[in-house]
């Protein structure tokens, strides 16, 4: 499996950095050093994430999110667990 993860991805399938086979594999996040499991959309290259804030909903039904500044490092969710 390759260790390249996409710049730019979006959890949401009505964007274009939407990738299915790719989220089917399990990424996580680490943002600023702690593992973040309500990202929304991420970019490494320029250094942010977008969480979920709670349950609400905008008036289409995508979540409400909030953009935060820093350090971005996906990974593969399967690695991380023991053998």
């Amino acid at each position: 499996m390759s260790d390249s993860f996409p710049d730019r991805l979006c959890v949401n399938p009505a964007s274009p950095y939407y990738d299915a086979d790719l989220l089917a594999k399990g990424i996580g996040i680490r943002f600023k050093g702690e593992e973040k499991t309500n990202v929304e959309e991420y970019c490494i290259s320029e250094g942010w994430v977008r969480l979920a804030v709670g349950k609400a909903v905008d008036r289409k039904g995508n979540a409400l999110t909030i953009k935060l500044q820093g350090p971005v490092e996906p990974f593969f969710q399967h690695e991380e667990d023991p053998a």
